[in-house]
């Protein structure tokens, strides 16, 4: 909006496809919403008792500006016991969901006109993060037929002298694929080549379902060129309580040690302590959540590829999204999306908000239980597409 009370950077539109959903969802009253990445499961009780508890023994109040330190130790006990990974006190802070860690970790690498690569199709806000702090996004396509790898080649085509860092994330949102070991191991060499930093957005690290997920700081060399956002949303159904974590270098934590105290001073202490609980219960509350969604995952890909006009990659390779492939509609994303929910009443994003090489894709969350995909199918299939 152009106001002369608002800041000239903003009078160009900066949302994102995400906040329409609502007012698309509202059109109609049986709408079926597949496009929010919000789980319909709650927060595991064994958490929310966890935490409710020690809010009435006073954890109510200002955290470590670095975060509670009981949750900082279990973070690390975490990558010590599932990667054999050693995090030094001073490389890991807590923060207000990974949508904020993302942010200020663009607010603390980038100079203006910095250049940074990001893997695509991408999780729609990182373009206007980087944006927002000066930089330049850059788009990284990667194809469904290379399995939604990462091209060397592609990539150090795109790399000048402003190029700072690389945006990752896997498995990854929207496509569900998962970079292999071989394709991270060519990506140190080519950040060790040019002297770039990684940022891993591992936020679904629990839904890999092929593979055991492997952090990309794993790789060698690569702790000391990598950070990693963490988010408590996904993995562990805990959207609403607004939690996550950066791991990095210890200077580029006490830089945003830095920026949070001049921000939010510290993430929601009740929050904190229920990813306290999350990671000690990790063992029994995270095994059904992810058989669920492997189920879910796997009756939506069968009824896509029952569809003539759509085809998704089988079997789902990770997240709990599937990139459905609708190029032989002959229709746009926004036309197909658009369709859907004319005609089937069922709420679908468009796969060119994901960045250019989402064009010709729905992305579909399965964020509702088998019955109501079902319903949701049901409908979709008896659309007739007009070539």
């Amino acid at each position: 909006m152009k106001h002369r009370f608002i800041s000239k950077k903003y009078w160009k539109e900066v949302g994102t496809p995400f906040g329409s959903t609502n007012e698309k969802a509202a059109r109609f009253t049986d709408c079926i919403n597949l496009s929010i990445g919000d789980p319909d499961l709650i927060t595991n009780k064994r958490i929310i008792d966890g935490a409710y508890e020690d809010a009435l023994k006073g954890h109510t109040r200002y955290t470590n500006m670095y975060g509670d330190p009981e949750l900082r130790a279990e973070i690390r006990k975490f990558y010590k016991e599932e990667y054999d990974l050693d995090i030094a006190e001073d490389e890991v802070i807590v923060t207000a969901s990974g949508l904020l860690a993302m942010y200020s970790i663009m607010q603390v690498i980038l100079d203006q006109d910095d250049e940074v690569i990001i893997q695509a199709p991408f999780f729609t806000p990182y373009t206007s993060q980087v944006k927002m702090a000066g930089g330049i996004p850059v788009e990284l396509d990667t194809l469904e037929e290379e399995d939604f790898q990462i091209n060397v080649d592609r990539l150090e085509s795109l790399i000048n002298e402003r190029t700072k860092a690389v945006i990752i994330n896997s498995p990854s949102n929207p496509s569900g694929s998962c970079l292999s070991v071989d394709t991270m191991k060519k990506l140190a060499q080519v950040a060790e080549k040019y002297d770039l930093i990684i940022i891993a957005d591992d936020i679904y690290t629990s839904y890999s379902f092929e593979k055991e997920f492997v952090p990309f700081m794993s790789m060698p060399g690569m702790k000391e060129r990598t950070i990693t956002i963490n988010s408590f949303s996904k993995n562990f159904i805990m959207t609403g309580w607004r939690v996550g974590n950066i791991i990095a270098p210890s200077y580029i934590i006490k830089v945003l040690k830095d920026m949070s105290e001049n921000i939010i001073y510290s993430a929601p202490a009740p929050s904190q302590r229920a990813a306290i609980y999350a990671l000690r219960y990790r063992k029994e509350v995270q095994p059904p959540v992810i058989e669920e969604y492997k189920k879910r995952m796997n009756y939506a890909a069968e009824r896509i590829n029952s569809i003539p006009w759509m085809s998704v990659m089988t079997p789902p390779r990770g997240s709990f999204y599937l990139f459905i492939n609708i190029k032989k509609s002959g229709l746009s994303s926004a036309q197909a999306s658009e369709m859907i929910l004319d005609k089937a009443h069922v709420l679908l994003l468009p796969g060119n908000a994901f960045g250019r090489c989402g064009e010709g894709y729905l992305r579909l969350a399965c964020t509702v239980g088998i019955e109501k995909l079902k319903e949701a199918f049901d409908r979709i299939e008896k659309i007739t597409v007009d070539k």
